[in-house]
């Protein structure tokens, strides 16, 4: 969803964030639903100034998240009012996956002590890369629908664990030697006749159909997706969830009953997260087990419904658009691996590609950014250009980065936008920095990381001598953001230009100059080079010179060129833009760096991005003309599911997009999505492709088979169902499941990164991290600020009273907070917004933490990432620091 339709809600849950205080220009919009009469929940560990505002206040114990989600569920499914309304049943039936059956090999963790069946001995990595820490892995046939249907063929976005399936390791001579000779050269040049396995692709795809699964519309099959939901969440029950979060039974309850009220035809139910629901070993499953749940409630595509996934930055959204992430390319393909049959161009569109539903298209979309790479050295006869694209070995993401690093596996570091020196697990982060030959930091200020070899607590403290630390560290000064100009993507997936404000001072120099400077330094450096692997460097479309004068002086490529670059052109004819995905070919004849961004820059004279006029006052709509959202410029993601099977609107007030019966066509307030011509009674073609295979009534276009899942086949690494599972450290036992944490979750064994067992009393207190409004990040920005400083000017914890009186502090005394990775000294807060929970009888405690401070800055503090340990979600790899332990005594 995007942030304005929140205005549009009944009701507002936010959980895993603190928005007011964190987000507040997006909490505008649930403050505006509220002015209307929505009511607003808050479920989270501390009472903020979001729990201010909310009409219910949930308390739950960090990490119990999916328990107190799962509740939901069960209550939900067995509501007489959900069991009787027939808005829920067409919802379920028809625009979800609940009536499919489930093959007949799958074991639920109901079944199996809290582990799903697949459940593999792990044997310790891939060879080629030994850092990616799996504990265990799934083998997943066993989720996949019966028939062998659309489960196994429903791939729509990378994983970060591309390629790191169980059966996938190469020989220990690494994948460099085990690659497969190039395909050999074919004939022929776009628009001629295809040569055999070359463009257009369209054979392939089809190669790649299978039956479609069984299907039990009554849903009384016990193996249809329903009936497997229903009792996987039956032992949920209101005191499960008052036993494992500590939420009042009777809180619970009231929760559970405002969302299914604000929920049906005519009224509809929003949630909002941000980190405190992805920093989790299970950060991906809690996030499911929501849009579970709003598919139960069919707020899924419809105005003031759906999830907002709420960002930290101005453009975190488009740093995954067009990534910064190594497990994707643009456009959330996935990226090549040498661990899959990727060989070749053919093989990775037949390992990759969906042949139903729109992610069918992806040869096209793929053909397309290969031409945005190499340009017209990209042609059929090379595979345009495949084999010189870099394929990933496995996890290449932040942690397993820093552990390869401390084993001395990385010489250098290219480090723009972050502060590893106070990141997680900081102490064994900079302990990694200091094994490098080189360290470039390109940042506005001095922060940690261009500093520790002279500043780290432990130089400070004499355990280091900046003499033995060899790395040759080069700081580049940064431009501000208002002194460059260019796009954002924000968190609603909006593009929208931003112009130049000032100019940089001194030797300050872009982001994009950097990158851009550097890659045109290295093609020249590499421009009389004769070895293979140097060609497609060599080749490289690396050309966005400003027209400008003075910025072309300067060095400073031209934002608009990128852009166009991003949003696509006629390869024959660059002055042609693309006007939308629509136009790309699998043939050579289309460019386009990421498809989802066709569109923002459909003619040279026609930036969306740019365009800043706004609805009238008062007229329902989506705001159409103010920036670009992909895909398509469409506000709500799978708008179809805003009508019902005739197309039209589930009701009045709720209404967005529905069927014109005389303009023959979708038509309504927002960029309809589906095919706008299809009429929604229109069946599915038989043995057909892409679109044609969905019926006009199947709104989750990007999905193989049109569906919302309920069950996931495929896709995560986890589970095909949110289960709950404790953190890695955890104050109790798992009190749902013999298996107390994530059977596959990821965690890198070293004597540096050592775990507390559950129940440990030596470190008896769950402790959560959290970001305040007055700093930014790890403060690099906010700390140089004065006037910041002054309104934050000291590292603190939160206690509540209870915990304090127990270890005799008092509000404002010095405190220290300890794990076994390392200890912090901080001020004590003493307040009410923490209270103790009572988790399966035990009282347990439960302090907080703010991250923002390091040993930089006009005010300087303890680095609470120094607590935190390299564990992660087996899914992306992203770190638990929302959840885990800690002890606390007087300092």
């Amino acid at each position: 969803m995007y942030p304005r339709s929140m205005a549009d809600s009944d009701c507002v849950m936010v959980m895993g964030s603190n928005m007011a205080e964190n987000h507040p220009v997006a909490f505008r919009w649930p403050m505006k639903a509220k002015l209307k009469g929505a009511k607003l929940i808050h479920v989270d560990p501390r009472f903020t100034r979001t729990s201010a505002m909310a009409d219910i206040y949930a308390p739950i114990r960090a990490g119990s998240d999916i328990a107190f989600l799962g509740g939901i569920i069960n209550h939900v499914i067995n509501d007489p009012r959900w069991n009787s309304d027939p808005f829920f049943k067409t919802w379920l039936v028809h625009y979800s996956n609940a009536a499919t059956i489930v093959s007949d090999a799958y074991r639920d963790a109901e079944d199996n002590g809290g582990v799903f069946s697949g459940l593999l001995e792990y044997s310790g990595g891939v060879k080629e890369w030994p850092y990616n820490g799996f504990v265990g892995q799934y083998e997943t046939s066993s989720w996949q629908y019966a028939r062998t249907g659309i489960g196994d063929q429903g791939r729509v976005a990378a994983t970060a664990q591309s390629g790191e399936t169980p059966g996938h390791t190469s020989g220990a001579s690494g994948p460099a030697q085990q690659r497969q000779a190039p395909t050999p050269a074919r004939s022929g040049t776009p628009g001629s006749a295809p040569a055999p396995g070359g463009p257009p692709y369209d054979d392939l795809v089809k190669s790649l159909l299978k039956p479609p699964p069984e299907r039990d519309e009554t849903l009384h099959n016990p193996r249809c997706v329903f009936q497997i939901v229903k009792r996987h969440f039956s032992r949920y029950t209101p005191e499960m969830v008052e036993r494992v979060t500590g939420c009042p039974r009777e809180t619970f309850l009231q929760v559970a009953r405002t969302l299914l009220e604000n929920s049906g035809p005519d009224r509809t139910t929003s949630f909002a997260y941000a980190v405190a629901w992805t920093q989790h070993t299970n950060g991906p499953q809690i996030i499911g087990c929501a849009a579970l749940l709003q598919i139960l409630l069919g707020n899924a595509g419809r105005p003031g419904a759906g999830i907002m996934a709420l960002r930290g930055h101005a453009s975190i959204q488009g740093s995954t658009d067009v990534p910064t992430l190594y497990h994707s390319i643009h456009g959330y393909m996935p990226a090549p691996t040498a661990l899959k049959k990727h060989d070749t161009l053919r093989e990775y569109l037949v390992a990759e590609t969906v042949p139903t539903g729109y992610w069918a298209n992806t040869p096209k979309f793929m053909v397309s950014y290969l031409k945005s790479m190499w340009g017209a050295a990209a042609t059929p006869d090379n595979d345009f250009g495949y084999d010189w694209h870099p394929k990933i070995l496995g996890d290449h993401s932040h942690l397993p980065m820093f552990v390869a690093m401390n084993d001395g596996r990385v010489k250098g570091m290219l480090l723009i936008g972050q502060n590893p020196a106070t990141s997680l697990h900081a102490k064994l982060e900079r302990a990694g920095m200091r094994k490098l030959e080189w360290l470039v930091v390109k940042d506005n200020w001095l922060h940690e990381s261009a500093t520790f070899w002279k500043n780290a607590p432990e130089i400070k403290r004499g355990e280091i001598k900046p003499a033995d630390i060899k790395t040759e560290i080069f700081f580049f000064p940064s431009a501000q953001v208002a002194e460059t100009e260019g796009t954002f993507t924000n968190t609603q997936r909006m593009l929208q230009f931003h112009h130049k404000a000032a100019e940089a001072p001194g030797d300050c120099r872009t982001d994009v100059w950097f990158t851009y400077q550097l890659g045109r330094r290295l093609q020249r450096l590499y421009a009389d080079s004769t070895a293979a692997r140097d060609v497609g460097f060599k080749h490289l479309l690396f050309d966005y010179e400003h027209d400008d004068p003075h910025e072309r002086q300067r060095g400073e490529p031209d934002a608009r060129k990128i852009l166009k670059e991003l949003n696509g052109y006629y390869s024959d004819d660059p002055g042609r833009h693309v006007a939308s995905f629509a136009d790309l070919k699998d043939d050579g004849s289309t460019t386009s760096a990421s498809w989802i961004y066709c569109g923002v820059f459909p003619a040279p004279d026609q930036n969306r991005a740019a365009s800043r006029q706004a609805d009238p006052p008062g007229q329902p709509g989506a705001q159409l003309n103010w920036g670009f959202a992909w895909p398509a410029n469409r506000r709500l993601i799978y708008n179809r599911a805003s009508a019902d099977l005739q197309g039209r609107p589930w009701s009045e007030r709720k209404k967005w997009v529905w069927w014109d019966e005389a303009q023959k066509k979708w038509v309504g307030y927002d960029v309809p999505d589906c095919a706008t011509t299809k009429a929604p009674n229109a069946p599915a073609k038989p043995g057909a492709i892409g679109m044609d295979a969905l019926s006009g009534a199947d709104p989750f276009i990007l999905k193989a088979d049109g569906r919302a899942w309920l069950f996931v086949p495929t896709g995560l690494l986890d589970g095909p169902l949110p289960t709950h599972y404790e953190p890695v450290e955890s104050p109790v036992k798992n009190p749902l499941y013999a298996q107390q944490a994530s059977p596959v979750l990821k965690y890198w064994k070293r004597d540096d990164n050592p775990l507390v067992p559950a129940g440990d009393e030596r470190f008896p207190y769950a402790i959560t991290t959290y970001r305040l409004t007055e700093h930014y990040l790890a403060g690099a920005m906010s700390r140089w600020n004065p006037w910041l400083t002054e309104l934050q000017p000291e590292l603190f914890v939160e206690l509540a009273p209870e915990l304090a009186q127990e270890k005799g502090i008092k509000n404002l005394d010095w405190v220290k907070v300890s794990t076994p990775r390392g200890q912090v000294r901080a001020k004590a807060l003493v307040t009410r917004r923490l209270r103790p929970f009572t988790i399966d009888g035990k009282v347990v405690h439960q302090v907080g933490m703010p991250w923002h401070w390091g040993y930089e800055g006009v005010v300087t503090g303890d680095i609470v990432n120094e607590l935190t340990a390299l564990v992660g979600d087996p899914n992306v790899t992203i770190h638990e620091g929302k959840a885990f332990v800690c002890n606390v005594e007087k300092a």
